[in-house]
């Protein structure tokens, strides 16, 4: 399966953070899946750790490095994904979080989120 994964999910995973799930850790270490981060995910941590969010206190360059080094595979933003992402329904107002579930239906990946209000969207989504 092809899985993109949420912001926080990734930082519990490349950090080794007990928050990770289980069922996130399983889908995670199983060689047979496609694992992918977003720009989204990057540009969403360099700007929450700017405003000091202690829950974003990892350096974005250095996550995407290790990100690819593990062969995770980076998703663009493209237009098709903004254009989606203005016209989703207003259930949740982050929006990275928009983004990224607009990136999963676009691009036809599973999005893994423990976030319960992700999770209602319409779509792709798995919550874990």
């Amino acid at each position: 399966m092809r899985f993109l994964l949420d912001t926080h999910l990734l930082i519990w995973a490349s950090s080794g953070s007990p928050r990770l799930p289980a069922a996130a850790r399983i889908l995670i270490a199983d060689p047979s899946n496609d694992l992918f981060f977003s720009a989204a995910n990057i540009w969403e941590i360099g700007i929450k750790r700017r405003l000091k969010r202690p829950d974003f206190n990892v350096d974005p360059q250095s996550l995407r490095l290790g990100l690819l080094a593990n062969d995770y595979l980076e998703l663009s933003i493209t237009s098709e994904h903004t254009i989606l992402a203005a016209n989703l329904p207003l259930l949740h107002k982050d929006p990275f979080d928009r983004l990224l579930v607009s990136q999963a239906t676009v691009e036809g990946i599973t999005l893994l989120t423990s976030d319960r209000m992700v999770a209602k969207y319409p779509g792709p989504i798995q919550k874990v």
